[in-house]
């Protein structure tokens, strides 16, 4: 499969890059590492007349304190930089967790922050060649009106399948958005649309540049577990994180979030009030993980049936509880 045909923008500043935005408006696709999007495109998923690549714009990278405010991320930030920072792996355990799990270090090497949060949802009607989704009739999600997963339904299920964003969610984390009227700053769980097609609050114009992580989670105990077939390369098939304030031994605060089971990364409701308080232990994990099953709404977007998905999610909902506790 090869590559459509498309111009090449390279800017070299925030600004230029804004600029062109304006310029091409919606006819503009955006690439970082190139991990996510340059596989759709060559399997014809997306054929814009515009890539505007973003490496060079040097002020959307790198990991630095901001005192009183935690630690801010730039959006082109590769996920191994990320794996190897000392403040990440000391302060914010379950992101450092989810970020080495991603894919495999070639292409944590080329794959950013900024993508990883951006990743399109998946499906296994969709991310297929274009010879392969025209023999099915298409999808809802490109090109057709029928959705495979819910056959006579008109909700995309596509699954949102990156690794980081449950443990941003866990962390209270929040995105720097930069658009035609300037900056805006947002939390990762506004950020997010529960449609496989809508997928984000993102216009055509915008461009996401910052990840801000608050000081208040700073040095919560955190745990990522992760379901895939091929344990060195590939997507979650379902993904649990789970990040406990901890004092004596007993729970003061705590987020669980899941991923890959939904057309978004969800926050566990009332998963801190059965743990607040509480001395983690095998029961009160257990019951952690019937929460986050019921949260979890995997269909048969992937090869592995979803009553496995949904029993993953609560064995690993508990082990990731009881990794944080011990």
């Amino acid at each position: 499969m090869s590559l459509p045909s498309f111009e090449l923008l390279r800017p070299k500043t925030l600004d230029e890059a804004m600029g062109l935005m304006a310029k091409h408006g919606g006819e503009v696709k955006i690439v970082a590492g190139g991990t996510d999007l340059l596989p759709s495109m060559k399997q014809k998923l997306f054929t814009p007349p515009y890539v505007m690549d973003l490496r060079g714009v040097g002020e959307l990278r790198g990991i630095r304190n901001v005192p009183g405010d935690g630690v801010e991320i730039g959006a082109l930030t590769t996920l191994t930089a990320i794996e190897h920072s000392a403040i990440i792996r000391k302060d914010y355990k379950v992101l450092y967790e989810a970020v080495k799990t991603v894919a495999s270090p070639v292409l944590r090497n080329m794959g950013t922050l900024g993508g990883n949060v951006c990743l399109d949802t998946r499906c296994l009607w969709y991310n297929q060649s274009l010879l392969w989704r025209k023999s099915c009739g298409f999808c809802l999600k490109k090109d057709g009106n029928l959705c495979h997963v819910a056959p006579g339904g008109k909700f995309c299920w596509a699954t949102f399948s990156g690794d980081t964003p449950p443990a941003l969610l866990c962390l209270g984390a929040e995105i720097e958005i930069a658009g035609p009227q300037g900056l805006r700053r947002t939390t990762l769980s506004e950020f997010y649309v529960n449609d496989g097609i809508v997928r984000l609050h993102l216009a055509p114009n915008e461009i996401v540049t910052r990840v801000h992580l608050p000081e208040a989670t700073a040095g919560w105990r955190g745990s990522y577990q992760k379901l895939r077939v091929r344990g060195s390369i590939d997507y979650p098939l379902a993904g649990v994180a789970v990040a406990l304030k901890m004092k004596s031994g007993r729970v003061e605060d705590a987020r669980i979030a899941i991923t890959a089971l939904n057309p978004a990364p969800f926050l566990v409701k009332d998963a801190d009030a059965h743990l607040i308080g509480m001395a983690p232990n095998e029961e009160i994990a257990v019951g952690i993980g019937e929460l986050a099953a019921r949260t979890a709404k995997p269909l048969t977007t992937s090869a592995l049936t979803a009553e496995y998905r949904r029993e993953m999610v609560r064995v690993f909902a508990k082990r990731a509880v009881m990794a944080c506790a011990n």
